[in-house]
């Protein structure tokens, strides 16, 4: 009789994070996860990244703030969410119910604000990861992005590092010269894990009213058209700095994945197709686990940073 085959161990491991599988979905791409339970059981996924988390409720950017673009969407929601004390109330119940990795997105304009979110989630029981949102403005430093600069970039990670005890995950943008020095700051300020890329700056206009077409004129770009622009990032990342990456950006289908794994991701995040296919994230887990087997790869850390 004939052994079956043993199928290909799925989990990862990226720093201090053990995830069962390399899927999980972008943050601001799948809401709170209630949203996408009608789908699929949220606990087939290796992690949900939730919708950016602020000290204070935000209801965010005036309407219109999303239009659709050949092979993307530009989308300036504003961060629109419940606060951190009702997103501990309200959504951390219900996501605590699901066998999966909950990673909890924060956002802030100020120092102050960030380590706020990091020393309260901190001690929030289904906690697993705290993901590191620095494309916003400082209110401080004149409205620059601690995520332009790489002395605030360093600053802001090494002060939440030093107010939790969570993993940390740098989402780093890509609206920068070079994406590297951005990275190694992250790094140098203790960063466990580095999410990219996040959307590119982008803007649509309306000929016939001669109008924009956002509200707020500018909004991040994301989708298919990005992946190239995304994967090319995340391999120059990956020859740059010893940390495991959460590869995104424009990623489809399993192949699209898979390439972001052999470029060096340890992981890769669902965005935009969420809103395209809402049963993309299983069918990638899916796909990995079959190219794993036709290349008798017995786990995913196999074909990590393997492209030639």
């Amino acid at each position: 009789m004939t052994m079956a085959a043993t199928k290909p161990d799925l989990s990862v491991t990226l720093g201090p994070l053990k995830l069962k599988n390399p899927v999980m979905t972008a943050s601001g791409t799948f809401g709170f996860g209630q949203e996408w339970a009608d789908f699929f059981s949220l606990s087939e996924l290796g992690a949900i990244m939730v919708k950016a988390v602020t000290v204070k409720p935000r209801l965010g950017n005036p309407m219109p703030r999303m239009v659709e673009t050949p092979a993307g969407t530009l989308n300036s929601i504003g961060l629109q969410n419940p606060g951190l004390e009702a997103f501990i109330a309200e959504k951390m119940p219900y996501l605590r119910q699901f066998d999966t990795a909950v990673i909890v997105n924060i956002a802030a304009d100020r120092m102050d604000d960030y380590n706020t979110l990091a020393e309260r989630l901190d001690v929030v029981d289904g906690v697993h990861a705290l993901e590191v949102n620095i494309s916003c403005p400082n209110q401080e430093c004149g409205g620059m992005e601690f995520g332009r600069d790489p002395v605030l970039t360093r600053q802001v990670i090494e002060s939440i590092r030093s107010r939790t005890k969570l993993p940390l995950i740098a989402k780093l943008s890509p609206n920068v010269t070079d994406i590297t020095v951005l990275a190694r700051a992250a790094a140098d300020g203790g960063a466990d894990i580095l999410s990219l890329v996040n959307t590119f700056v982008g803007t649509a206009i309306d000929v016939k009213k001669r109008t924009f077409k956002l509200a707020n004129r500018t909004g991040g770009l994301s989708g298919p058209c990005i992946k190239p622009l995304a994967l090319y990032m995340v391999w120059r990342v990956a020859q740059a700095v010893d940390l495991p990456i959460i590869g995104m950006g424009g990623i489809s289908n399993a192949t699209d994945a898979i390439e972001f794994l052999l470029a060096g991701a340890s992981a890769i995040a669902t965005g935009t197709i969420n809103f395209v296919n809402p049963h993309a994230a299983t069918e990638i887990i899916a796909g990995i686990s079959a190219y794993l087997e036709s290349q008798s790869a017995s786990s995913v850390s196999e074909i990590v940073g393997t492209v030639g």
